[in-house]
């Protein structure tokens, strides 16, 4: 029998002008400039550059996260960006790497202080940037969530141990500032524990609270909402929360012990008010009511409230102990001494969006850390991966879907393009609805594009130049992309 097709022959060629693979690093490069945290981080790090040394130790610590940020796991994966000069500029060996960490770890409180520092200044700049679309802007409130999760370990590093969901490896407590329904988290700070470290330890909320209170730019240090779960809902973090002269509000959930149980079942019908769902709209089979005044709050902070909500179990749920009529029962405290309880309760229930935020961190780098030692080291996840401002990271424009900027830039490709003032990726036809939603940075000298090319051949001419809304020779089509600040994170993925 002879074939009735003929067969296509395929070849694969690596060669070709400015062809870089990780192309979409390039965002993450302006980020690191626009925000000045490139510079932040070299001048923070001086102190630890040696008299002849090639390499500048901040540049080494920022390509060291951006790898993280690509999907490498380990140093030696910093290769990836060696490889694209033209993208990452010189990149240090791994020799000269491995010397820096170990240099950095000898000194790791100064050095730790040091990149909070930087990261802290760049944070700053970048809500400037941002105008009213940052956190806080307006004279509201900024608000941080608190969540401990685990990070598992294959192997026996140093202070891993197993954890109460029976796995192995560390409990890191983190904390990021919530940007509202249409924006994406930022993190603020990351506590490495190890895996046997408790959920509800109020020493550790204490910590992570004070390392993202530094995060925030001085203005706003009084003006922070705490949102936590019940493992926030502790004696010594409440009172470390509402100590005088601190201006912090909070909003934690509560266990349902015996007391609050017995106030339930006292609490007439006609107390419960209708909950709203998440677009702010009375919800059926749901309601909300206050329990303050039925409970000894003398051994918790002075203003606490106590607020409980009620709601039909989804079909197939399980109920608890606790349950009673059928109903599932939750309570949360706040300080809040204002506003509609079904507001308030909203607003403590959208605290769940941490859980997208610590999901997308571990998809960006957060799962592959720390390094081998747990302490003293400075590679840990509050220090090297959020190092590069967050934003590098996890993904804080307005253009990512949320936690995809690392599997965007690690598998987005493309050709280099430099003319004049501009300069520009193209990347392949199938990014082009990824590559229109990036960012677009700019100043008085450099404007960095991400440009989307057509599935035409374009090796036979080049690009000598990338002009908004107009194709070349080649068939080359520039995507424009808009231009906001770095912090104007506004998403239909959140």
């Amino acid at each position: 029998m002879h074939a009735t097709s003929r067969g296509r022959k395929m070849i694969v060629s690596a060669d070709g002008k400015g062809i870089v693979s990780q192309s979409g690093g390039l965002l993450l490069t302006r980020t690191l400039a626009v925000t000045g945290l490139d510079r932040g981080l070299s001048a923070a790090l001086e102190r630890w550059r040696s008299a002849r040394a090639a390499h500048d130790p901040g540049k080494i610590i920022a390509d060291l996260a951006m790898m993280l940020a690509l999907g490498g796991d380990c140093l030696a994966d910093i290769a990836m960006l060696r490889a694209e000069p033209g993208l990452f500029g010189p990149v240090a060996s791994d020799p000269v790497v491995s010397r820096l960490v170990a240099k950095l770890a000898a000194d790791a409180p100064r050095a730790l202080t040091a990149i909070r520092a930087a990261r802290a200044a760049a944070r700053q700049r970048a809500w400037e940037l941002a105008g009213q679309d940052a956190p806080g802007a307006g004279g509201g409130l900024v608000t941080v969530d608190l969540d401990a999760t685990i990070v598992i370990s294959h192997s026996e590093k140093d202070q891993a141990a197993p954890t109460w969901k029976k796995t192995f490896g560390f409990h890191p407590m983190t904390a990021f500032a919530d940007h509202g329904p249409q924006g994406t988290g930022e993190p603020l700070a990351i506590v490495l524990r190890p895996g046997s470290a408790g959920s509800n330890t109020a020493a550790d909320h204490i910590e992570a609270a004070r390392l993202a209170l530094a995060q925030l730019p001085a203005g706003q240090r009084t003006k922070v909402l705490f949102r936590a779960d019940s493992g926030g809902g502790t004696h010594g973090f409440l009172a470390w929360l509402a100590r005088p002269g601190r201006r912090l509000q909070y909003s934690v959930g509560l266990t349902i012990t015996a007391a609050i149980h017995d106030a339930l079942l006292k609490v007439p019908a006609r107390a419960w008010s209708p909950a709203y769902d998440a677009g702010g709209i009375q919800r059926p089979g749901a309601w909300v009511a206050e329990l303050t005044g039925m409970l000894d709050l003398s051994s918790w902070p002075r203003g606490m409230r106590v607020i409980a909500r009620k709601e039909r179990p989804h079909p197939g749920a399980q109920l608890r102990i606790t349950d009673i009529d059928g109903h599932r029962f939750t309570c949360f405290a706040t300080s809040t001494k204002t506003g509609q309880l079904a507001d308030l309760e909203l607003r403590h229930r959208r605290r769940a969006r941490c859980e997208d935020r610590i999901r997308n961190a571990k998809d960006t780098g957060l799962r592959n850390l720390p390094s081998v030692i747990f302490s003293p080291t400075i590679l840990r996840p509050s220090d090297l991966r959020l190092c590069v401002v967050d934003s590098v990271v996890h993904g804080l424009s307005r253009g990512f879907p949320e936690g995809r900027s690392g599997s965007f830039c690690s598998l987005l490709s493309g050709r280099v393009v430099a003319g004049e003032r501009i300069a520009a990726a193209l990347c392949s036809p199938s990014a082009r609805s990824s590559a229109s939603r990036s960012w677009w940075f700019s100043d008085s000298r450099t404007r960095m594009r991400t440009v989307a090319a057509s599935r035409r051949r374009s090796s036979e001419a080049g690009v000598a130049r990338c002009r908004s809304g107009t194709s070349g020779d080649d068939g080359a089509s520039c995507c424009r992309v808009r231009s906001r600040p770095i912090c104007s994170r506004k998403s239909s993925w959140a």
